[in-house]
């Protein structure tokens, strides 16, 4: 049986990549019943592919058991951070893992450069993680101009405040970057698992992908730390 080709492959990726935008694009903007509907059945299907991988762990049935019940709190504790935040908050922060995703993808390819941790996941070089940081930074430094210039003629906002503010730009950028590396975190924390599971990925339900495990695995960490900021602010939840 002959082997598909690359180009095959990235077509199968990229017509996969197309379905999941359209998916998630349209229960972002339905918003409410249908937005908690899709977050709990992606929620519910992450947690499959964390039993599946945790039932391949080399460890006790009681071991096996207590990573079954974290693996519940962990998705859980994700879904409920996602649909805690406001959802201009929702839609940025899935951007900036995108963006790091891609950022890591294009500037591990065209650099290369020394491995973080080969021993778990052996594509991924600093270069990689340093291209993440930088578009996950111009993301998040684009989604506030964006968000200044549209409050630009507001009533209650001063004629003379401007709409860029350089020092807020920064703070905004090297909180994008931390994100960046959040998810990152989260990313390393999956290919763990499925190293120590000895499996390639989470699962098969996406063609060219794996399972969804692999392809949330920084938001879920990125959407738990949000969750646990915007938690902590002074006046959260009125």
């Amino acid at each position: 049986m002959a082997e598909a080709s690359p180009r095959s492959d990235l077509a199968v990726r990229a017509a996969s990549a197309i379905v999941m935008l359209v998916v998630a694009g349209l229960a972002l903007w339905a918003d409410g019943l249908v937005l908690r509907l899709f977050v709990a059945a992606v929620a519910a299907l992450v947690f499959w592919e964390w039993r599946g991988i945790v039932l391949r762990f080399p460890d006790s049935v009681p071991v096996r058991m207590a990573w079954l019940v974290g693996g519940l709190l962990y998705v859980g504790a994700a879904a409920w951070a996602l649909l805690s935040l406001d959802a201009g908050a929702r839609i940025l922060l899935i951007l900036l893992v995108i963006a790091t995703d891609v950022g890591a993808y294009f500037a591990g390819r065209a650099i290369g450069g020394p491995k973080i941790a080969p021993a778990i996941s052996p594509s991924k070089t600093w270069a990689g993680l340093a291209g993440g940081m930088a578009c996950a930074a111009l993301i998040a430094a684009l989604g506030l101009a964006f968000a200044l210039h549209a409050f630009v003629g507001d009533p209650e906002r001063s004629s003379t405040e401007p709409w860029f503010n350089p020092d807020l730009t920064l703070l905004v950028a090297l909180g994008g970057a931390c994100i960046a590396m959040v998810a990152q975190v989260g990313d390393f924390f999956e290919s763990w698992m499925k190293r120590r599971a000895g499996v390639k990925d989470s699962g098969t339900l996406i063609p060219g992908h794996g399972g969804l495990f692999d392809r949330v695995d920084g938001l879920l960490l990125a959407a738990i730390v949000a969750g646990l900021l915007m938690a902590l602010r002074p006046g959260f939840g009125g």
